[in-house]
């Protein structure tokens, strides 16, 4: 699933904060985070698809991007991006109805067998991957990236143009 998180968290941060200097990169890139690094950890064996699935892990790239930038204002801004969408994929993907993942440690350390998420929904993804693609058309047309210039800017900086505020 990747039109739904990347969509959904494109439309989420404008619609909250309304900051064209947020990193609209960064924000998907966090978004798409959790499914990537559970999906590869899930691969490679080592443990079952559920610890980015958790809130220790995106307050623990928060605190990690907050300790990393100390003094550095602007990178901070910048990379603060990747855990709001993290934590925006958590929120999309419904990671707090299963209380064992999502609070772990918090409840426990054990937490089972677990399949991801968007692996669990089956056929559902279909529907939410349209809703993503509707959302990315509304963001197309809202942040007017049929210009060229506008969709450069997207695409070098992260930003859109201060005057799409209005």
């Amino acid at each position: 699933m990747i039109l739904w998180f990347a969509g959904m968290a494109v439309v989420a941060v404008w619609v909250v904060f309304r900051d064209p200097a947020i990193d609209l990169r960064l924000i998907v890139a966090g978004a798409l985070l959790p499914d990537l690094v559970d999906g590869m950890l899930s691969i490679a064996g080592f443990v079952g698809p559920w610890p980015a699935h958790t809130l220790a892990a995106s307050a623990s790239l928060l605190a990690g991007v907050m300790l990393a930038t100390r003094g550095r204002r602007l990178l901070r801004r910048r990379l603060l991006a990747l855990p709001i969408g993290s934590l925006l994929h958590l929120v999309l993907d419904g990671a707090w109805a299963d209380a064992t993942v999502f609070w772990w440690p918090g409840l426990g350390v054990e937490v089972g067998d677990q399949v991801l998420p968007s692996i669990e929904r089956g056929p559902v993804n279909l529907v939410l991957e349209l809703a993503g693609a509707v959302a990315l058309a509304w963001a197309w047309r809202r942040f007017r990236l049929f210009e060229p210039e506008r969709r450069d800017q997207l695409l070098r900086t992260g930003r859109i143009g201060r005057d799409l505020l209005g």
